[in-house]
């Protein structure tokens, strides 16, 4: 997360995670909501630079950021589990 501390960040992923956890009807739990909005905030981020060439700013900002990312990396980890699932 860009301009935030380590705790910070953690507290903003555990927060992403969570309503990304919700919006997506997903059943994880808080070690994986952490993870899920730091990583998320990351690749929301990366996207974000490679269309626009900047990020969002502030708390708000990275907050909605990670949200999105959270929620393109479950959508992705199921279409990854439902193509297993049907080929099982």
């Amino acid at each position: 997360m860009v301009g935030v501390g380590w705790v910070l960040a953690i507290i903003l992923g555990a927060i992403a995670g969570w309503i990304a956890e919700k919006l997506m009807h997903a059943h994880m739990g808080l070690v994986l909501n952490i993870v899920l909005g730091i990583v998320g905030a990351v690749i929301g981020n990366f996207i974000l630079t490679l269309i626009f060439g900047a990020t969002a700013g502030g708390i708000i900002g990275q907050l909605i950021v990670a949200i999105v990312g959270a929620c393109i990396l479950i959508a992705i980890g199921r279409a990854i589990v439902g193509r297993r699932a049907t080929h099982a």
